[in-house]
């Protein structure tokens, strides 16, 4: 958790491979507390049916019309 210059927090998330981000602002410690349980239980949801940053095929383009 990170303590921003307006007084609101902020957290910052790290993934492998990737450079952090903080998402930001929570008015409050205890809102970002909650970000961060909330934010936990669906990272190991996702990841326990093995779905978390799992890199989808490209999309074509449907076929023109003649």
């Amino acid at each position: 958790m990170i303590l921003l210059p307006d007084g609101s927090f902020g957290v910052e998330v790290n993934i492998p491979d990737s450079y952090p981000t903080t998402v930001s602002t929570f008015a409050t410690e205890k809102d970002a507390k909650a970000w961060i349980a909330k934010h936990k239980s669906r990272v190991e949801a996702e990841s326990s049916a093995n779905t978390w940053f799992r890199r989808q095929a490209p999309r074509s383009n449907p076929p023109a019309e003649r």
